[in-house]
């Protein structure tokens, strides 16, 4: 006897089958809070350093290019100063210094500076309406100077000398030796300021890390105790780290940039006014250029990734200590609870 054939399965409609619950996995959030007053604090300090790094370096490049102006112009001249005599026909000696002079290979071009320009060049001191047949004021002749190829200086002081007694010879050289100083001790100086203010924000990021790795102890701990490796928890400190620096940075960098904009912007709208005058006098034109304010660009990313290196390094030695402390409770050079 035959078994009557088995009825198929029904299929499930769509409809009626059940759908299992969606798993919903809780989002993940940073092992440090975003912001937190220590956060803000580190900012701000950040902030300032990079500000005072990015003028450093501004004002570095300002005297700088400064005195290279200054030594460019002077090297490209050379003065012939006649005394004045009684028996000594100014303008005749005037005229056959600037002659003798342009005889040498090197020379290109000659001027005397008639007695107005003479005036008005002792005005600042003097006073104006001066009459310099009433002073013993020497008078000048500019020459300039191919810089590539210069004259033989000595020989030429010697002809001055033997044709024209009165006749002295500036050749600028010790005003040139000054400027290259001076120059040479700017960036001394500004290079030791910045490397202070780099030591000073990696103090102060070293203990702003420690401070925040104090407050999370729990928290490393706990990731410790499930297995998270080291370079996890250090790398969360650096993304941390990374951001308030970059903040940071960018504030005082933005702040250092508008101040030499504005700083130009103000020059410009008041020349030829005495306080404008005395202040291009002493520090030259308030202008960094494309390459300062690539500098200090370069300065907000330095700033940045010597902080984010700093805090790693500081995470890394830290976690180091607290498995040394864990390993040997008796000692008591690691990080306390």
């Amino acid at each position: 006897m035959t078994e009557p054939p088995s009825r198929p399965p029904e299929k499930a409609s769509a409809k009626t089958q059940q759908k299992r619950p969606e798993l919903r996995v809780r989002p993940t959030a940073p092992i440090l809070p975003p912001s937190n007053i220590q956060g803000s604090a580190l900012m701000v300090v950040i902030s300032i350093m990079a500000f005072l790094a990015c003028l450093t370096l501004g004002g570095v490049s300002m005297v700088r290019s400064t005195a290279a102006s200054w030594e460019s112009q002077i090297s490209r001249e050379i003065t012939i100063q006649i005394k004045p005599d009684d028996n000594l026909d100014m303008e005749k000696a005037l005229t056959q210094a600037r002659d003798l002079a342009l005889t040498f290979v090197g020379t290109k071009s000659g001027q005397i500076v008639d007695e107005a320009a003479t005036a008005r060049l002792l005005e600042p001191w003097l006073g104006p309406g001066l009459d310099l047949k009433d002073l013993p004021v020497p008078r000048l002749v500019i020459i300039t100077i191919d810089e590539s190829n210069p004259p033989d200086f000595d020989s030429m002081r010697a002809l001055l000398k033997e044709s024209i007694p009165q006749a002295t010879l500036d050749d600028h050289r010790t005003w040139v030796d000054r400027l290259v100083s001076m120059a040479h001790t700017t960036v001394m100086i500004g290079t030791g300021i910045l490397l202070l203010v780099f030591t000073a924000m990696v103090l102060t990021v070293v203990f702003a890390t420690r401070g925040a790795l104090s407050g999370n102890r729990h928290v490393v701990e706990v990731l410790h105790f499930v297995g998270a490796e080291s370079s996890f928890v250090a790398t969360e400190f650096q993304k941390h780290f990374l951001k308030i620096s970059l903040k940071g940075s960018a504030i005082g960098s933005a702040l250092a940039a508008l101040f030499f904009a504005s700083a130009g912007f103000w020059q410009s709208r008041t020349l030829a006014t005495p306080e404008t005058d005395q202040a291009t006098a002493l520090f030259g034109t308030f202008s960094v250029g494309v390459l300062g304010y690539a500098g200090i660009f370069a300065t907000m990313i330095v700033i940045a990734l010597l902080t984010t290196f700093t805090a790693r390094l500081t995470v890394m030695r830290t976690i180091y200590e607290i498995d040394t402390l864990r390993s040997d409770p008796t000692r008591t050079d690691g990080i306390g609870s």
